[in-house]
């Protein structure tokens, strides 16, 4: 069992998609999506946690990795499959 990922979303966003396709890549069954365009108390949460106010914002177990090309660079550097083995 790896690291739980949970990914603030919104129903349109194509980063959103880049981000839970190489997750996917990487053998993540299960992405807990919160969606703040449905419930916009979770961008006010999602904005206080991470002082950022686009999406997607990407937790692994309680990392904040940040959005899409913070995902991809993570993985360039080696270090998203150790983040996500826990």
């Amino acid at each position: 069992m790896g690291a739980k990922v949970k990914m603030y979303t919104t129903g349109v966003c194509p980063y959103c998609n880049m981000a839970e396709r190489l997750l996917q890549s990487k053998g993540v069954a299960e992405i807990e999506k919160i969606r703040v365009d449905l419930e916009p108390e979770q961008r006010i949460a999602m904005m206080e946690m991470t002082g950022r106010r686009t999406v997607p914002q990407i937790y692994i177990g309680d990392t904040h990795v940040g959005g899409f090309d913070d995902l991809s660079a993570l993985d360039r550097a080696g270090g998203l499959e150790p983040l996500l083995r826990g």
